[in-house]
C-alpha cells in the first residue's frame, strides 16, 4: 500500500476536545440519566416532528444526485485519484469492507424482526395478509435500499475526491475547501465539524456494539441457556475489545481487509443455507416480486411522511432510518473514502450504490420470506424482543439451530469489524486526517468506544438507546454538510474539468502552431532549393 504522503500538520486539539466532550456526555447519561433521557427525547421529538420533511428532502436528494453523478455526468469516468492511478483493492475485498462497515450487525438485527413488524402492524392493511406482506417487503427494501448507501456515497465520494485527487487531509472539514477555502476550513469552523464527527461517530458505533452485545448474549441464552446477564455482556465485550485492538494493530491491510473477506463468506453461507432450509421459491418469488414492488414505489415511499396519515408511523420507522444512517455517515462515509483511492466516479457509485442495495434486498427477501411463511403466530413471538426475532423463526426450521450459530459468528465478526473500522477512522480524524493514524490513538478510541457502550448498558436501562437519540441528533448538522457536500464536490470537478480542458485546447493550439511552423518552414526551404 502507498504511504500516506499528506503533510500533516501537528495539532491534537480537535482529539483532545472531542475526548473531553465524550467523557461529559457519558458522565452526564450515568450521573443524571433522568435528565438526559429527558433532553435527549425532547430534542429528537422536535428533530423528527419539525425537521422529517428535511431528512426526507434531503435522503432523496443524495439518491438522484448519486444517480446523476455516477452514470449520467459528464465527471463519471474521473478517478479518485492520479489519472494512471489503480484501485488498492481488489472489487471483492473492497465490497467486503465497505459492506460490513456499512450494514454490519444491523443487517442480523433486524433481517427477520423489520419484516415482522411490519408484517403485523402494516399501514392501510390487516395483520398477517398478503397485503402486509407487500407493505413489510415494500419498507424494508426502501429503509435498507438506495437511500441509506446513497447518504454514505455522496460524503465519500467528497472525502475520497479531495483527499487523492487534491492530496488534502482526511477529515470532514476538508470537504468545504473548494466552497470556503483552506483559511477558514483551518479554523475553529472545520474543527468543531471534526470534533463532531468524532462524537457522532463514537456514540453510533458504541450503540452498535450494544446492540450487538445483547443479540449476542440474547443468542447465546436462546441456544445454550447461557443467562442474559451484565457479566456475561462484560465478557463479550471484553473478548470482541481484545479480537478488534488485535486487528487495529495489525493495520487496514491485513486486520480489517481480512476481517470483512471472512464477514463476506459467513453472510454468504448464512443467507445460502437459510434459503436451502427456508421456503425457496416463495423466497425467489418474494425477491422478484419485491424488487419490482421497490421500484414501483420509490418516487411515493421516499418522499412519504405520513402528512395525509399517520405521521407516528413515519416518524418511528422511516424519519427515524433516515436520521440514524445521516448519524452514520461520517464512519461509514469516511471509511468508504479511505478505501475507494484510484476508482473511476462511476465505479465507485456502482460499488456503493447498487452492489450492496442488492445484497440487502437479498437478505430481507430470505430472512423475512422464512418469517411469514410461518404466520402470524409465530410473527407475534418473534417480535416480543428484536434481539431473539431472528433466533424465534430459525427455530422453526430444520438445522434452524445450525443457521442461529452461525449468524451468532458473524454477528461476533460484524462486531469486530465496525469497531475496528471505527477505531480507524476516529485515529483519522483526531489525528489532523492522516490516512495512516498510528496505533496508540487507535487503541485510545478502542477502549473508548467499548467502555462507553459497556457503561450505558450496565448503569442505565435505557442508555444505549439515550446514546443512540443523543448521536442521531448531534448529526443533525451532517444532513447540511451532505447537501454541500454535493455543492463543493461538483464545483471542484467543474473547475477541474474546466482547467483540463483549457490544458487541452491550448496543448492543441500549440500543436497547430507547429505543425503550421513546420509547414511553412518547409515551403519556404523548398522556395528557396527552388531558386
Amino acid at each position: 500500500m502507498e504511504k500516506n504522503k499528506l503533510n500533516v500538520k501537528k495539532d491534537n486539539s480537535v482529539y483532545y476536545i472531542s475526548l473531553a466532550f465524550t467523557l461529559i456526555i457519558v458522565l452526564w447519561g450515568l450521573l443524571a440519566p433522568d435528565n438526559f433521557e429527558k433532553v435527549g427525547n425532547g430534542v429528537f421529538g422536535f428533530l423528527v416532528n419539525e425537521f422529517g420533511w428535511f431528512y426526507t428532502l434531503s435522503m432523496s436528494s443524495f439518491v438522484i444526485f448519486a444517480i446523476w453523478i455516477g452514470f449520467f455526468s459528464k465527471y463519471k469516468n474521473i478517478r479518485l485519484g492520479p489519472d494512471d492511478s489503480k484501485p488498492e483493492y481488489s472489487n471483492i475485498s473492497w465490497f467486503a469492507m465497505l459492506f460490513s462497515a456499512g450494514m454490519g450487525i444491523g443487517l442480523v438485527f433486524w433481517g427477520a424482526a423489520e419484516p415482522l413488524n411490519h408484517f403485523m402492524a402494516p399501514l392501510g392493511a390487516e395483520a398477517g395478509t398478503l397485503a402486509a406482506q407487500e407493505f413489510a417487503v415494500s419498507k424494508s427494501f426502501l429503509h435498507w435500499g438506495l437511500h441509506p448507501w446513497a447518504n454514505y456515497s455522496v460524503l465519500a465520494l467528497a472525502l475520497a475526491y479531495m483527499q487523492f485527487r487534491k492530496n488534502k487531509p482526511g477529515l470532514i472539514s476538508s470537504v468545504f475547501i473548494p466552497l470556503f477555502g483552506e483559511k477558514i476550513v483551518s479554523g475553529w469552523v472545520g474543527k468543531m465539524i471534526d470534533i463532531l464527527a468524532i462524537f457522532a461517530t463514537v456514540a453510533g458505533v458504541a450503540t452498535s456494539l450494544g446492540l450487538g452485545t445483547y443479540q449476542i448474549n440474547s443468542g447465546l441464552n436462546f441456544l445454550f441457556g447461557i443467562p442474559e446477564s451484565s457479566m456475561v455482556q462484560v465478557i463479550i465485550v471484553v473478548v470482541v475489545t481484545v479480537a478488534f485492538m488485535i486487528s487495529a494493530i495489525t493495520g487496514l491491510d491485513r486486520g480489517i481487509k481480512f476481517l470483512s473477506n471472512l464477514n463476506v463468506g459467513i453472510a454468504s453461507i448464512l443467507v445460502i443455507g437459510a434459503f436451502i432450509i427456508g421456503p425457496s421459491v416463495y423466497i425467489m418469488n418474494i425477491f422478484v416480486e419485491g424488487i419490482g414492488v421497490y421500484f414501483r414505489d420509490l418516487a411515493q415511499n421516499s418522499f412519504q411522511l405520513g402528512a395525509f396519515g399517520d405521521t407516528s408511523w413515519y416518524g418511528g420507522w422511516t424519519i427515524f432510518y433516515w436520521a440514524w444512517w445521516i448519524a452514520w455517515a461520517p464512519f461509514t462515509g469516511t471509511f468508504i473514502a479511505r478505501i475507494s483511492r484510484g476508482r473511476t466516479i462511476k465505479e465507485f457509485i456502482t460499488g456503493v450504490l447498487l452492489a450492496p442495495t442488492l445484497a440487502s434486498f437479498i437478505w430481507f427477501a430470505v430472512f423475512g420470506g422464512m418469517g411469514f411463511n410461518l404466520g402470524s403466530g409465530v410473527a407475534s413471538e418473534a417480535i416480543k424482543s428484536t434481539s431473539t426475532a431472528f433466533f424465534v423463526v430459525m427455530r422453526e426450521y430444520p438445522a434452524g439451530s445450525i443457521i442461529s450459530m452461525v449468524a451468532i459468528l458473524l454477528l461476533c465478526t460484524f462486531f469486530v469489524t465496525s469497531a475496528d473500522s471505527a477505531t480507524f477512522v476516529l485515529g483519522m480524524f483526531s489525528s489532523n486526517g492522516d490516512l495512516n493514524p498510528d496505533t496508540k490513538r487507535k487503541f485510545v478510541w478502542g477502549i473508548i468506544q467499548s467502555s462507553l457502550a459497556l457503561s450505558l448498558m450496565i448503569g442505565s436501562s435505557n442508555g444505549l438507546q439515550m446514546l443512540q437519540t443523543i448521536s442521531i441528533v448531534a448529526a443533525f448538522p451532517f444532513a447540511f454538510i451532505m447537501l454541500l457536500a454535493m455543492v463543493s464536490l461538483v464545483k471542484v470537478l467543474r473547475e477541474d474539468v474546466a482547467e483540463s480542458e483549457s490544458e487541452y485546447v491550448v496543448e492543441k493550439l500549440l500543436e497547430k502552431a507547429s505543425e503550421i511552423e513546420i509547414e511553412i518552414e518547409t515551403k519556404i526551404g523548398v522556395a528557396v532549393a527552388a531558386e
